[in-house]
């Protein structure tokens, strides 16, 4: 009998979704996710499922685009899960967020907004209130280090043509 080969299947919209706000969220800074836990209101009850809790996983790469994998090295991650349940939930929401680093704090929150993201009645709020103005802020930030390592590029043109 031969072993099956299973296709990965590219996410759907829904996941990619959820992909995007929770890169926001985790790459956030945890000041920026306290800041806007403290503002909201009303606030569901936040019962604790799992963590969180730091510990390491294993990065792996590959050599060039589709060669052989290998282990790049370890990287420190916290994880935590929640349940949100009450006002102004329609239904019990769970939320889940990992972060690189240790701060415990980082990772409770970005669970606490991914859990009221996975909730249709808050997820226009938390979006329009939270994550695109997250977005925005790591847009604004990223352009700046590009710009920044853009200012230091070598033009070699003129030196290799000097002598032909």
């Amino acid at each position: 009998m031969q072993p099956q080969t299973i296709e990965p299947r590219p996410p759907s919209g829904a996941t990619q979704q959820r992909q995007s706000w929770m890169r926001t969220l985790a790459t956030a800074s945890a000041h920026a996710l306290r800041t806007a836990w403290a503002d909201w209101t009303p606030r569901p009850a936040v019962e604790p499922i799992r963590g969180p809790e730091a510990g390491l996983v294993m990065v792996r790469s590959r050599i060039d685009a589709g060669g052989a994998r290998f282990n790049l090295g370890e990287a420190t991650v916290t994880r935590a899960t929640v349940r949100l349940h009450g006002e102004p939930l329609a239904a019990d929401a769970v939320g889940s967020a990992y972060v690189l680093g240790t701060d415990l704090e980082h990772a409770r929150l970005a669970a606490i907004f991914d859990g009221l993201l996975c909730d249709e009645g808050q997820r226009a709020r938390v979006m329009a209130e939270v994550v695109v103005p997250l977005q925005r802020e790591q847009a604004e930030r990223d352009a700046a280090r590009h710009a920044e390592a853009r200012s230091t590029l070598v033009d070699f043109f003129t030196v290799s043509r000097e002598h032909e």
